[in-house]
């Protein structure tokens, strides 16, 4: 497998939650270097956090398994259990099923670098804990819904 060109991977923003969430990710550029490599059984995403930035709003996932390494810098780690400071070279897990909500927030004063490593399932449900929200993704279509399951417009 030949070297891949960062350089030459777009540059991705996570802003895809719907309103009022929208902005809940400000700040985060990713790359999807595991795309660029051509796999197809799980993702990587390469991911900048600036200072006050954050991976996502915290959520856990019914079907995916969820693995970070922290490359650069200093982030922490929210979840049921509280927070944890993460630096370069720290990894945390996440199993599919296991309904502990998480998220990764920048709170230092420079940018973080991590890894997102995922699996890649075409249907699957997420729930975000904190807030109004539940992704039901069915056949790699996504639909952003209440936890009643009233969509949103």
């Amino acid at each position: 497998m030949p070297k891949i060109d960062l350089a030459n991977v777009e540059a991705i923003r996570r802003l895809v939650y719907p309103e009022p969430f929208y902005s809940e990710t400000e700040g985060y550029q990713g790359q999807r270097v595991g795309n660029a490599a051509g796999l197809t059984q799980f993702g990587v995403n390469r991911a900048v956090l600036p200072p006050g930035g954050r991976t996502a709003l915290r959520h856990w996932h019914e079907a995916e398994d969820e693995f970070v390494i922290v490359m650069s810098g200093e982030v922490v780690l929210r979840d049921d259990d509280g927070e944890t400071l993460l630096r370069a070279g720290d990894c945390a897990g996440f199993r599919a099923g296991e309904a502990n909500g998480h998220a990764i927030e920048n709170r230092s004063d420079e940018p973080a670098v991590l890894f997102e490593i995922g699996s890649r399932s075409a249907d699957e449900t997420v729930h975000y804990p904190d807030v109004d929200l539940r992704l039901e993704r069915r056949n790699n279509a996504r639909n952003w819904v209440r936890k009643d399951g009233t969509p949103y417009d």
